[in-house]
């Protein structure tokens, strides 16, 4: 028998810690792939990739090593002589750029020493340190970001936490920020929609200027009285780089408001579905629903059904304990009902292990993101904030999803929701922790889901068969291989669009004299 009493609520919050100050470093693994090949005989691979500084303070180039280029005209005898009476150790030379070489530092020399004898040899066009490079990562300014509290965002080890236990979001940054044109509904307890880090980003009705609809009240007023929803809010779509507070997944968005709770966090069935159907009547592309209740109802489940076929994506957290519980035997819904556009979320801590009260369930839970010790936006004034407090659970990981949808579907407007959706949970970060605790046994990976990285591996050749190479890099994705001589001059060979499994081959009949070559493999623009 159904309860008159409204049975949907918010997660309960545990204690978030104040964090210290802390750098934001983060470094992009390197996009392009490089293989280098006998045509004839296969050698090896190598993908490139960046080292972690030990520090942030990490030296502009590399102590034991300079480059030099041979002046042209002088004999290379004299160069080697030279390099001889200095116990120099030639690292590499690159004969198609111009002999540049590669130069071992040798104990009892420095960089700047060393070049400078180089330079005073008049051998060579010029001698440089070896500079070190990183993957530009792109840093929004707001302060709750830059110090360190904003961990689900960019884990550096702050405050106990594990490195790298984040969604990359610095990294996915650098390919896209906003998604201005996405319309995301929160259904939730209403949201402060004048508040300083929301209000650009809100939704506005092109009808009545409203910037959403209270199901409790039948208006276009859905204010927060709870403050749930404008948590929820901030983590997903609080404005970037302003200068102010904290920062979302997605610096700009469009945040439609749906208080379909009261002001203590409650709801029913009737309410959620006045706000998921004028979600889908005024353009919302994902809904994020953070809330939960045991009881299954036809009526939910038919107008999150309504939903999907309108191409919108529901993203809903799992639910919390005490005690957590597996979802599979003791369903929460809305995040179990067998309908292909929703998401379910559990929630991971800043050392990537599943949070101590999410749900979890290896069938019907699909990925954990973020949800411990948050802080966000909140609904007191326009300028306030909610850290230091009870705030974790499964809620707080549901709008890093949806913030990681709106960015997908910004990048990929012409794909459908299924395909979104694969695109991001076959970008999760396995985890030890989450292994048969959700399908993918994952956590949120914002830029490898933005980004997918290229991998390109020869296939052995058997019995004297063509020569092959395999190349994967994520779904649908226009891809191009790419063959030098030299390493300094590339030519495009095959360009395809990757298999729904982000994958594909390449076969080429080879004379058996031919030269060596080497290959790479990009994403082509």
């Amino acid at each position: 028998m159904r309860k008159s009493q409204p049975f949907f609520h918010i997660a309960p919050r545990l204690p978030v810690e104040a964090l210290p100050q802390r750098w934001p470093v983060s470094l992009l693994g390197s996009v392009r792939v490089l293989i280098c090949l006998w045509i004839t005989q296969f050698i090896g691979f190598a993908q490139t990739s960046l080292a972690s500084p030990a520090s942030v303070s990490v030296p502009a180039y590399r102590p034991d090593r300079i480059l030099i280029q041979p002046k042209a005209g002088f004999s290379l005898a004299a160069l080697a002589d030279f390099n001889a009476a200095l116990k120099i150790e030639v690292l590499q030379t690159f004969e198609g750029i111009g002999r540049l070489q590669v130069l071992r530092v040798p104990e009892g020399e420095t960089v700047p020493g060393l070049i400078a004898k180089y330079q005073r040899s008049g051998l060579v066009e010029f001698a440089e340190p070896d500079f070190l490079v990183q993957a530009a990562a792109t840093t929004p300014n707001d302060p709750k970001y830059l110090d360190g509290t904003l961990w689900g965002l960019n884990n550096i080890g702050q405050n106990g936490g594990k490195l790298d236990a984040d969604i990359d979001a610095p990294e996915a940054w650098d390919v896209l920020t906003s998604a201005s044109n996405i319309v995301v509904a929160v259904l939730d307890t209403g949201v402060r929609y004048t508040h300083e880090d929301l209000a650009a980003n809100m939704w506005v009705n092109p009808n009545d200027g409203g910037h959403g609809f209270n199901a409790l009240t039948g208006t276009n007023l859905p204010n927060d009285d709870n403050g749930h929803g404008t948590l929820i809010a901030g983590i997903l779509g609080a404005v970037g780089d302003n200068g102010l507070g904290v920062v979302g997944v997605a610096w700009g968005v469009q945040i439609m408001a749906l208080k379909c709770l009261d002001s203590a966090g409650n709801g029913s069935d009737s309410d959620l579905i006045t706000g998921i159907d004028y979600a889908r009547t005024n353009g919302a592309s994902i809904l994020n629903s953070s809330l939960d209740s045991p009881a299954f109802s036809q009526s939910l489940s038919n107008a999150i059904d309504s939903a999907r076929n309108a191409g919108i994506i529901f993203v809903a957290s799992c639910g919390n304990g005490p005690p957590s519980v597996n979802v599979d035997v003791t369903p929460r819904y809305p995040s179990c009902y067998n309908i292909d556009n929703i998401v379910s979320v559990a929630y991971s801590d800043r050392n990537d292990g599943l949070g101590f009260l999410s749900n979890y369930g290896a069938t019907n839970v699909d990925l954990a993101a973020p949800g411990e010790q948050m802080y966000s936006t909140f609904f007191r004034s326009n300028e306030d904030y909610f850290g230091g407090v009870f705030l974790s659970g499964t809620s707080l990981a549901a709008p890093f999803v949806a913030g990681t949808f709106a960015l997908m579907l910004a990048k990929y407007p012409t794909e459908t929701h299924q395909q979104i959706i694969a695109r991001v949970l076959n970008a999760t970060d396995p985890l030890p922790a989450l292994a048969g605790k959700c399908v993918t046994g994952g956590r949120l990976n914002l830029r490898k889901a933005l980004s997918p990285p290229i991998s390109l591996t020869a296939i052995p050749v058997v019995g004297g068969g063509p020569f092959q190479l395999h190349l994967s890099g994520g779904p649908n994705r226009t891809c191009v291989i790419e063959f030098s001589t030299n390493l300094s001059s590339w030519s495009p060979i095959f360009t395809n669009i990757t298999s729904a499994s982000g994958t594909f081959d390449f076969t080429e009949d080879q004379p058996a004299n031919l030269a060596p070559r080497f290959f790479r493999a990009a994403a082509s623009p």
